[in-house]
């Protein structure tokens, strides 16, 4: 015999109750389904009891929708020549019930006896229809076997007066039977009762352990047992296989695939749950046993969370090491009908934490205080602290106690990404780990968990790109090209979730940006600017987040530090944050190392070759480098490479420009601070502490140049091409070459245009490459050398492209 449930959904459309039909028609037989009301009918009965009872007639239009519902789903799926003979019995029982709700209305009263009977109704019309839809299928009242008694305001099941009613009801062994779940009576008076919201599914446990069930079948709106709400995260999946412990864990933070107390009565006689999709019966589903499927290097089945939830705090000294304290807490709890569903204590015995629902919060507090009146009065008790707007999340999995390190990863993992933990619980059988959250952050925290603990099919980042130049574009293309190959090779998903441009305005969108028609999106946002953007990213509240600066704007860069705390990592094309100030510099480095997140600016220097991340790591292992040497501005060498006889100085610089290597003004790049900043930037990777102004700089042109409009720079500048010309044609003789050098030594730095001879590795560097010689103390008789394209929008876009994946590799 197996036990089958369907929900409210189930049996909410035609389609859908025809659907269930086919389902028990295949199912080999004999079978019992239990039914849930029409999706949707017991909030609506719930409704015109409360309105019947405030007076407003409004609810017999609410009725006369019941009625239509219930009369179009008999048009709808029973045959002609029964439709008489159900639809008289329905009619009946809307009678009864509409005679309620009018006494409700008359009296303006609403006793707990009167609304258990109101809700009844929903699934003994259900099951009505459903015992007439399927072929041969005799109907159960529940309420004739299903007993419950009074505990502490609740119904709770009387097993003592169900089972053998339930063994006498199935003796002859019936081929198929429907029954309403959720409703029961009062083993004493008979009185309508029930078993509470979600009930439908204890019914069904009740009955499967009572006939020693071959299984129960839960069926559903989904396709299992899920990772985690899918609602939530998209990427949630069914769990194939999963404990009794396990589901129990999972349903009673928030769960709702199956109600919390349907898990007990099976799982003592040690019968399998399976849930079912019933609009897709043809999905594995998920099957609950005593044993669950560990997955090797994944410990947590799935997570659940609590979404509203209050926490409730006793404290006091007089509290520590008194015998009898804990009873006193849950006894007035108890009493006074409050259920706690975590528990947070100090190990000092001095604090305790209890987790309720947000409706008993302050009835929590009440009884604690009167209950600790005498030692409050005295001092030696805190008045009970009421905390609200929180949620509870629960890590679920018996892999957790064969796996060490995996409570070490979720506080990790929350607190890189900003997420404050407020308490936490981990039993010692460490199958299940709870912790309390703020209430604002509940969707980062469940996605940012379930993405670290391998739930996903993919790790998730989430980047915003600020500036869509040149470099921008590239990065955006380059993203969008390797978008599906890191996610069938690397199972990463990058998501470009925000792009802002200061003059194309902004798009935001949470599931990633369809970045093929990225620029006409824009043509058609508003609110472009980094402070929008910054307000934009703090409000979305991503999880994994990354800000990636393809600008050269100081007010950009003056945005990373209020980033950087909001748990967001910062990659950056623009040099202008790490050669600003020291004291800046450094607080930034701080800010990111103390928040757990990135900030990276290898394209800072030799656009994407890996010089920086490979002083940091010679640096990490214990080197120390003695000094530099470089060519660091793919303009200029671009610019001294292209000089010829043929080409002069004023037509290379043009050139320069026409490529994009230089900035739309070439001065910034032949007044040589671009270069200062760049070797300043190595040397404080280096660890040196240095400003810019430290650095020498050597001019190759005229002041003058520099001070005049660019227009008239232009107009001036070939007026030095005949002594750059002699110079050069003196320079080839002698076998040397123009190389504006950054050097670093002895604590002192300098950037200029030297002249380098044949056997210098500067020489043969050939069109905007950069080339950087590093000494160290293990490569001192033979430097580092790193040499490469040092200028151009692709590479740089490649570089900095690469630091978004160190960022994902954390």
């Amino acid at each position: 015999m197996k036990v089958l449930k369907f929900g409210g959904t189930s049996v909410g459309t035609p389609a859908s109750l025809s659907a269930v039909k086919q389902i028990v028609e295949a199912t080999t037989h004999p079978v019992v389904v239990v039914v849930s009301a029409l999706g949707g009918v017991t909030d609506q009965l719930i409704r015109m009891s409360k309105m019947a009872c405030a007076g407003d007639k409004a609810f017999m239009d609410e009725f006369a929708t019941l009625v239509q519902r219930h009369e179009e789903m008999v048009d709808a799926v029973i045959v002609a020549d029964e439709r008489p003979a159900l639809l008289s019995e329905l009619h009946s029982l809307l009678d009864d019930l509409q005679s309620i709700l009018q006494g409700v209305l008359l009296i303006q009263d609403l006793t707990p006896k009167t609304a258990d009977a109101i809700v009844a109704y929903g699934e003994r019309l259900s099951s009505l229809i459903a015992a007439t839809l399927i072929d041969g299928a005799q109907h159960i009242d529940a309420r004739t076997l299903i007993k419950t008694t009074q505990q502490a305001g609740k119904h709770v099941v009387d097993f003592e007066a169900t089972n053998p009613r339930i063994g006498i009801a199935f003796a002859s062994q019936p081929d198929v039977v429907v029954m309403g779940g959720f409703i029961s009576s009062d083993a004493e008076t008979g009185v309508t009762t029930n078993l509470g919201r979600g009930g439908s599914d204890y019914t069904a446990a009740i009955l499967a352990a009572a006939l020693n069930a071959e299984a129960l079948e839960i069926w559903t709106d989904v396709d299992g047992f899920m990772t985690a709400d899918p609602r939530v995260i998209p990427t949630a999946y069914p769990i194939e296989r999963l404990s009794y412990t396990e589901a129990m864990e999972l349903c009673n933070f928030g769960a709702k695939v199956v109600y919390p107390p349907t898990i007990y009565p099976v799982c003592d006689k040690n019968i399998p749950i399976y849930i079912k999709n019933t609009f897709n019966p043809a999905a594995q589903g998920s099957v609950i046993t005593v044993e669950s499927a560990l997955v090797e290097n994944r410990p947590v089945c799935g997570i659940s969370s609590v979404n509203e939830t209050s926490v409730v705090t006793v404290s006091g000294l007089t509290m520590v090491g008194v015998l009898g304290t804990n009873r006193r807490i849950f006894g007035c709890l108890s009493e006074a009908g409050v259920s706690v569903f975590m528990v947070a204590q100090s190990s000092s015995e001095s604090s305790t934490s209890l987790c309720v629902r947000p409706e008993d919060g302050r009835r929590a507090c009440e009884a604690l205080d009167q209950e600790f009146a005498k030692e409050m009065a005295e001092g030696a008790m805190n008045p009970a602290l009421l905390e609200e707007e929180k949620a509870t999340i629960a890590v679920v999995g018996e892999g957790m106690r064969r796996v060490p390190g995996t409570a070490g990863k979720l506080f990790n993992v929350l607190g890189r990404n900003g997420i404050n933990v407020c308490a936490s619980a981990l039993g010692a059988l460490e199958n299940s780990l709870s912790v309390v959250v703020d209430r604002p952050l509940l969707r980062k925290a469940l996605n940012v968990l379930h993405d670290s603990f391998f739930l996903s099919e993919c790790q998730e980042i989430n980047v915003f790109i600020c500036g869509i130049g040149t470099v921008g574009h590239d990065l955006i293309q380059q993203i969008h090209h390797q978008q599906t190959e890191l996610k069938a090779q690397r199972m990463l998903k990058v998501n470009v979730v925000g792009i802002s441009s200061r003059s194309h305005g902004a798009i935001y969108q949470r599931d990633g940006i369809d970045l093929a028609h990225y620029e006409q999106l824009l043509t058609e946002s508003q609110g472009g600017g980094i402070e929008q953007m910054v307000e934009r990213i703090i409000e979305m509240n991503l999880y994994n987040s990354v800000f990636v600066d393809c600008t050269a704007c100081t007010d950009v860069a003056d945005a990373y530090l209020r980033l950087l705390h909001h748990n967001i990592s910062v990659v950056a094309a623009n040099k202008t944050a790490a050669s600003s100030a020291y004291e800046q510099y450094a607080r930034l480095k701080a800010e990111a190392r103390d928040r757990g997140v990135k900030f990276l600016f290898e394209t800072n220097v030799g656009a994407g070759l890996p010089v920086i991340n490979t002083i940091n790591d010679l640096v990490s292992s214990g080197d120390r480098i003695l000094s530099i040497e470089a060519v660091l501005s793919g303009t200029l060498n671009f610019v001294f490479n292209t000089l010829s006889e043929e080409v002069p100085f004023s037509e290379a610089v043009r050139l320069a420009k026409e490529h994009g290597y230089s900035e739309p003004d070439p001065r910034l790049d032949l007044n040589g601070m671009d270069v200062v900043r760049k070797i300043t930037i190595l040397a404080r990777e280096s660890g040196y502490q240095v400003e810019t102004s430290d650095i020498e700089r050597s001019l190759f042109i005229p002041e003058a140049l520099f001070k005049g409009t660019e227009e008239e720079f232009w107009q001036q500048l070939p007026a030095l091409d005949a002594d750059f010309e002699a110079r050069r044609q003196t320079l080839t003789t002698a076998g040397r070459r123009w190389r504006f050098v950054a050097k670093w030594q002895d604590g002192r730095g300098s950037v200029g245009l030297q002249e380098i001879p044949s056997f210098h590795p500067f020489y043969n560097i050939e069109g905007s490459n950069n080339i950087v010689l590093l000494t160290t103390e293990r490569y001192r008789q033979y430097p580092m050398l790193i040499q490469g394209y040092g200028a151009g929008a692709a590479v740089t876009a490649a570089g900095v492209f690469a630091d978004i994946m160190r960022v994902a590799n954390v």
